[in-house]
């Protein structure tokens, strides 16, 4: 399933970017052209696509020497989840957070803010790390990452599109009609976008939120990190490329405003239902069963 989301996902941008081509060039060549252009950012964003990320978060990838106790507690969990050990990074952001990147379990990475590694208490940061195991053992990550990536490309598109309407675009058409349909593109492209993420990862969260609690036996002390971490977003801004803000366990623009038609990526349910769903979890029968075990 996994794999079909992320052809989707690919086959999506390819098109986008296609159609674009198109409409600013009003030429097979330029359709052409851009289709070139997504097959290079699909090859990239599959191989690569952790480094883009953790650039973007400007983290760094750590050594056990330098945080063995963090490294025991993400070795401890990943052995009970099944998983292979994955790297372990850490960025330089104040507010409490953390994401899972990478495009298989065998190449997962496991991030942490300095935020959350000083505000957080230890059982609420194992419940989020074991969110984020969650992550990688469904293979979410691949995913999520080229959603990311599509988000940053996508802002580039708009900003191509408008500038094209406002000169007349850039083939032989007339210039009201020319600019009139780089004008639609503009609203489509970033609508398109926004369904696509929307059917894909949005489930990702509860499904990771469900597994992370199995992996950690605590839903209760996720459902107290998300809380905890929902208000330090609000409170404690983090400076980061828009486009990667969904790859965090809760939307670390929380508190931001201003940050225009990118709100509209947001793919985060809301930590509200994703509390609730914790909460009815825990008092389930079936994961009473589960955690006994």
């Amino acid at each position: 399933m996994q794999r079909l989301k992320v052809f989707l996902m690919m086959a999506g941008l390819t098109a986008l970017l296609t159609v674009l081509g198109g409409a600013l060039t009003h030429s097979s060549g330029g359709a052409a052209v851009f289709f070139l252009m997504a097959a290079v950012m699909n090859f990239a964003m599959y191989w690569w696509s952790d480094r883009m990320v953790l650039r973007m978060y400007r983290a760094r990838i750590i050594q056990e020497s330098d945080a063995p106790e963090l490294y025991a507690m993400v070795d401890r969990l990943r052995r009970r989840a099944g998983l292979p050990m994955p790297v372990v990074a850490i960025a330089p952001q104040q507010q409490p957070n953390a994401f899972a990147t990478g495009r298989d379990p065998e190449h997962a990475v496991v991030c942490f803010t300095a935020g959350i590694l000083n505000l957080v208490a230890k059982d609420e940061l194992e419940a989020v790390t074991a969110h984020e195991l969650g992550h990688i053992k469904h293979r979410h990550m691949l995913v999520a990452t080229i959603a990311a990536t599509i988000a940053g490309a996508i802002g580039m598109i708009a900003s191509i599109v408008r500038w094209g309407a406002i000169l007349g675009g850039v083939g032989g058409r007339d210039r009201e009609g020319n600019g009139l349909e780089l004008l639609a593109m503009a609203i489509v492209a970033p609508i398109a976008a926004m369904i696509i993420q929307f059917a894909i990862s949005r489930q990702n969260e509860f499904q990771a939120d469900r597994t992370g609690a199995e992996i950690s036996g605590r839903p209760l002390a996720l459902a107290g990190a998300l809380r905890r971490l929902e208000a330090y977003a609000h409170r404690i801004p983090m400076d980061v490329n828009p486009a990667a803000a969904q790859l965090a366990i809760v939307n670390p623009l929380a508190g931001r405003r201003g940050i225009g038609w990118l709100g509209l990526f947001s793919t985060h349910p809301s930590t509200e239902q994703r509390i609730e769903r914790l909460e009815a979890l825990a008092a389930s029968p079936e994961f009473r069963a589960i955690a006994a075990r």
